[in-house]
């Protein structure tokens, strides 16, 4: 071959070399890298495929952790009514006036630094003398100046009319009465409500003991 010709035709095979060496060096690293990003991209993608499950696991688990709370939280039945009931029981449809009166009692009970059981006490006793109503001046219809929630007097040195109409208040109140009642704690119902409010009808308190306890057990959480 002539020497002149082949020196031409070596810097065209070189090239062409070069050229093959780099298209086959693109594709290796295309190749790579799909495979490397394939999974990667999959990785990414498995967690909103699999996101509808989580999800509803969550909402499951979250369900489940608030019953099993409140179950807990929710006072035992032989804290509320440690002795059982006495005689009959009744009980009463409550407004929504009279279930926030409900919970006005748990609550104030709560601060006076008592427990479930003084709070069925207190409702128990409301549920006699009031029906759980705030009850206001009834004319003729009143007990003397009975007013309120527990029917308390102002004349007897309850507290002033405005005082007596305040939940809080009454409540307060008819509990700072039951703190000197010695052993109130061991007392049924209807004897510890009436050493407070010293009523004609000193057995009317028993009947609401039953339902004063379904009250407390289910708005002592949530008051």
């Amino acid at each position: 071959m002539n020497t002149t010709l082949f020196s031409r035709w070596l810097p065209a095979i070189e090239q062409t070399s070069i050229i093959r060496k780099s298209a086959l060096g693109l594709a290796g690293l295309a190749f790579v890298g799909g495979a490397v990003a394939g999974p990667a991209m999959a990785a990414q993608a498995a967690p909103e495929q699999g996101q509808p499950v989580s999800v509803a696991q969550a909402v499951a688990n979250s369900v489940k952790g608030d019953k099993d709370r409140d179950s807990k939280a929710k006072p035992a039945r032989d804290k509320l009514v440690p002795h059982g009931v006495q005689g009959e029981q009744q009980s009463i449809r409550l407004s929504g006036e009279q279930s926030g009166n409900v919970k006005a009692i748990v609550k104030a009970t709560k601060k006076a630094g008592l427990d479930e059981r003084a709070a069925v006490i207190a409702v128990g006793t409301s549920l006699q003398e009031s029906k759980l109503e705030n009850l206001g001046h009834l004319g003729d219809r009143n007990d003397h100046d009975s007013l309120g929630l527990f029917q308390q007097r102002p004349s007897s040195g309850w507290g002033s009319p405005d005082q007596i109409t305040d939940p809080e208040y009454s409540t307060t109140a008819f509990l700072k009465g039951l703190r000197q009642v010695d052993g109130w704690q061991n007392l049924p119902l209807t004897d510890a409500a009436q050493k407070v409010q010293v009523s004609a009808y000193p057995d009317a308190y028993a009947k609401w003991e039953n339902q004063a306890a379904d009250l407390v057990a289910s708005a002592w959480t949530n008051s």
